[in-house]
């Protein structure tokens, strides 16, 4: 597997987490073309029931010039290994060092309540899915593997991400957790960290955001299990997560304060920190506090 220092060069150290589902692809495009030109340094999106998550990619691709775009994570149980692995290997060769692949298990209530399969054991699953990644003919797009991350949360599973991947994604972690994972992982891996947001408004509302964002999450043995590992208890773990589960995860108050606890991540050990913006509904432009981060930021 490549090291971190290569592969890959973020055009910044601050990239942008957007889940674009409910977004028309062609004005999700404006879109990535505007996170392109504040200067941020990628754009990662989720997979869930909508859009594939590597057609999307190649149409974030084609109208940017220089943002790196990765997967947050593709859904391993939405493709077979093949299709990821010369997925991604066709987008590397099409724009060279701007791809990164995030894969990740999902959970088990999406996966068997959307019939994609039976959800068995998440590391042992994983791994067998990298091992036939892995067995794809080296002739198809020679050289051009992408950056491989997993969606990672437990010590097993982050030690897989370093054996078996080029380093991790953590999603909904504290700079602690960040910093525990670059323990496990040592030096020479990737870690690019997901951060949530709620700036604007008053502190209330700020607030209400980060209780409507966890809310789903809360339910998720993933999330509930990663949280406890992290130093929070089962009264933490109620629907929407408490005030010290929310004020811990999500960035909240100015535009200061946000870009605070983004590179809060970097000062952990992660390479690169993807924002993601807490708004009303799907369908809000994530935009105008993208502005005001970029501005915080001085990217």
């Amino acid at each position: 597997m490549s090291d971190r220092n290569a592969g890959v060069q973020f055009p910044s150290k601050i990239g942008v987490w957007w889940n674009s589902e409910a977004w028309p692809i062609r004005a999700a495009q404006d879109i990535a073309r505007d996170i392109e030109a504040l200067g941020f340094g990628s754009l990662f999106m989720p997979e869930g029931a909508g859009k594939d998550a590597l057609v999307e990619s190649a149409a974030f691709l084609a109208v940017t010039d220089r943002l790196v775009i990765g997967t947050g994570i593709a859904n391993i149980h939405v493709r077979i290994p093949t299709a990821a692995e010369s997925g991604g290997r066709i987008l590397s060769a099409l724009h060279p060092g701007r791809f990164v692949l995030g894969l990740g298990v999902s959970h088990g209530p999406f996966v068997e309540q959307l019939g994609w399969a039976a959800y068995r054991k998440p590391l042992a699953t994983m791994r067998t899915y990298l091992e036939r990644m892995d067995a794809l003919s080296p002739e198809i797009e020679p050289g051009a593997r992408p950056l491989r991350l997993l969606a990672a949360l437990g010590p097993k599973m982050i030690e897989l991400s370093g054996e078996h991947a080029d380093g991790a994604h953590p999603y909904l972690v504290t700079p602690q957790q960040t910093q525990v994972t670059r323990s496990i992982l040592g030096p020479d891996r990737w870690i690019v960290t997901e951060q949530a947001v709620a700036i604007g408004d008053d502190s209330e509302d700020q607030l209400r955001r980060a209780h409507d964002h966890l809310t789903a999450y809360s339910t998720l043995p993933n999330y509930r299990n990663s949280w406890l590992r992290q130093g929070f208890d089962e009264s933490d773990l109620v629907t929407g997560g408490s005030v010290r589960l929310a004020r811990a995860l999500v960035g909240m108050g100015s535009a200061d304060a946000a870009a605070a606890a983004l590179t809060a991540h970097l000062d952990a050990g992660a390479d690169h920190v993807v924002v993601q913006v807490l708004t009303d509904t799907p369908t809000t432009d994530p935009r105008p506090v993208l502005r005001e981060l970029a501005k915080a930021l001085q990217l």
